[in-house]
């Protein structure tokens, strides 16, 4: 596979993660068809064992969505952009910090921007407490289903 393919296969995948942000955008259907032409693409061992566990992590995942609160943006009382912008936290934190970062760049981005909006800790934390039970939970679920899909077809692009 060339650059320029592996390039719109990344960039195809960061597209998928931005959807899993937007409502009624299908996000973990784009990481998996991006990991799916990588896979078919270079038709190696490695390559469809990314795609069978990506398969197998994507579909677990949409089977706990249910047990998961259901997304309700509008009852957390923040505004679009702080969501949007915690989710552009988490995927920055999972790439600074392996894993564990997603989660505090998610309510770390949250907490900052809700802070500076309503002016105190106190509510910029009752804030968090809002969005996390009003949709973070279950955007935060998908989206690490995501970023660990996303990290895995990387970890094989660097080991090769």
């Amino acid at each position: 596979m060339s650059v320029w393919q592996l390039v719109a296969v990344g960039l195809v995948m960061l597209l998928g993660l931005i959807g899993v942000l937007l409502p009624g955008v299908p996000g973990q259907a784009i990481v998996w068809a991006a990991v799916l032409w990588w896979a078919l693409a270079e038709n190696t061992p490695a390559a469809l064992g990314v795609l069978i566990g990506a398969t197998a992590l994507l579909l677990l995942n949409q089977a706990l969505k249910p047990l998961l609160p259901p997304r309700r943006p509008r009852e957390s009382g923040a505004p679009r952009r702080t969501l949007l912008l915690g989710g552009i936290g988490a995927i920055a934190g999972f790439f600074v910090v392996p894993v564990v970062g997603a989660i505090a760049g998610y309510v770390g981005v949250i907490y900052g921007a809700e802070r500076m909006r309503l002016g105190s800790r106190g509510a910029g934390w009752a804030s968090v407490r809002s969005v996390m039970r009003a949709t973070g939970y279950s955007v935060l679920v998908e989206l690490f289903a995501c970023l660990l899909v996303t990290g895995a077809w990387l970890g094989v692009l660097l080991r090769h």
